[in-house]
């Protein structure tokens, strides 16, 4: 059985999405509608390209179309909110890019009102529904490398020029927001807890949001995550997992794997082409958390078990902690 998607946002990491779900069969996704929030240009434009029958100027006018079942929201996160808040209050399903908001406490309002619809919401961590990682996550469940006691992740990369996205703070814009997250979901998916402790170190561009920061975070068992992220160095983009008889890595770019690596072999888990160019890296594979949410809906579930929204409040906290401690405020 097919879910008809609906687009929220016609931007390029919609285009992405999109590709990916072209690449699974049309009997278990079909994409029927897409919006732009303020003009119905961009989306006319957009559903051309891919083929989408039914464009709209406006998301109220995506949340009221009966033949869509779940919505992708890939606009600015700071709009994430209000989108997500119109899709649910009209039953819709939610499939929304990370960061889900910006605030703590709007992440948990979020999540409050999918629990109250009964509806399905996730956060697009797409990172979680690679192969690689489905490897290495059945390989810590099974005792490969022993007790895990330390993960070290990191994203960086230099903006190659002034990105308000990424510099305004008016636009949620600095490393935490932007990728800091990623690092940050793979710990917490690893070791499933909040932490016991938080430190943060870093320093702020000169618009007030943060361009590197360095996060240790103690967990029970003598158990501590090492994460970095950063809009201005080139870091290795690895993530590493050790344990007490052994070490997984996914090489760069670790969030969007195509490699495992264990203490004996490395593992690969290529791609499918995608049948137009992505605007960014591997994002064919956000197929993969595309056929996720499929399973999940048809299962009847409100939530992923793979990124429940218990680890979404985790990340969302940990995040807020950091900002907090840089001294960025929004």
């Amino acid at each position: 059985m097919a879910i008809r998607w609906g687009i929220c946002s016609a931007g390029k990491i919609s285009h992405d999405f999109v590709v990916g779900l072209k690449s699974l069969p049309d009997s278990e996704h079909q994409v029927v509608a897409v919006a732009a929030s303020r003009s119905l240009e961009p989306a006319t434009k957009f559903a051309e390209t891919h083929s989408i029958p039914r464009a709209y100027g406006s998301y109220q006018e995506l949340s009221r179309d009966l033949e869509v079942d779940v919505v992708y929201v890939g606009n600015l996160h700071g709009q994430h909110k209000t989108a997500v808040l119109m899709m649910i209050a009209s039953g819709k399903h939610v499939l929304c890019e990370k960061p889900m908001t910006m605030y703590a406490k709007d992440t948990a309002e979020l999540i409050a009102a999918a629990r109250e619809k009964n509806v399905f919401l996730m956060e697009a961590v797409w990172t979680r529904f690679f192969p690689a990682i489905v490897e290495l996550r059945k390989r810590i469940a099974a005792g490969e490398v022993g007790d895990v006691k330390f993960v070290n992740a990191h994203f960086g990369f230099r903006v190659p020029k002034r990105s308000d996205r990424l510099t305004e703070p008016g636009l949620g814009g600095g490393s935490l927001l932007d990728v800091g997250v990623y690092p940050i979901q793979f710990a917490t998916m690893v070791f499933g807890e909040r932490p016991e402790s938080i430190h943060t170190t870093g320093w702020l561009m000169d618009t007030g949001v943060d361009e590197t920061a360095f996060l240790t975070l103690k967990y029970s068992g003598e158990r501590v995550a090492h994460l970095a992220c950063s809009t201005n160095l080139r870091l290795k983009n690895e993530a590493v997992v050790v344990g007490t008889k052994g070490i997984l890595k996914l090489p760069s770019p670790f969030w969007c794997p195509t490699k495992l690596e264990t203490t004996s072999e490395v593992l690969d888990f290529p791609l499918p082409e995608p049948y137009l160019p992505t605007n960014f890296q591997n994002s064919v594979g956000l197929r993969y958390e595309a056929s996720a949410v499929r399973e999940c809906i048809l299962a009847g579930k409100t939530e992923s078990e793979v990124a429940p929204l218990d680890q979404t409040q985790i990340v969302a906290d940990i995040v807020e902690s950091g900002l907090q401690t840089l001294g960025v405020k929004y």
